[in-house]
């Protein structure tokens, strides 16, 4: 990229990939360095052995992902509160 302002942006938007059906097949990560690359290879091993470990209850509120190089819980929304966001 030409420019860190151009990366930051290019980053910012790049979870709008996600929602356009043309491009689901693109992923646009972070340039890392080897071992960037290696503590997010850990990282994403515990992520799957606490998924794994999560009872069923758990597992219909949330999982565990790799966000920003740290292992993070990442709540779900209930289908409920979904749908009421959407009446409102």
């Amino acid at each position: 990229m030409r420019s860190q302002v151009a990366v930051e942006e290019i980053m910012a938007r790049k979870g709008k990939l996600a929602d356009d059906v043309n491009h689901k097949e693109i992923w646009i990560k972070k340039d890392m360095n080897l071992e960037e690359r290696e503590k997010e290879k850990v990282l994403r091993s515990e992520a799957k052995e606490k998924h794994e470990k999560r009872t069923e209850i758990e597992k219909k509120n949330f999982y565990w992902r790799v966000l920003d190089m740290r292992l993070k819980k990442w709540y779900l929304m209930k289908k409920e509160v979904v749908l009421e966001e959407a009446i409102n």
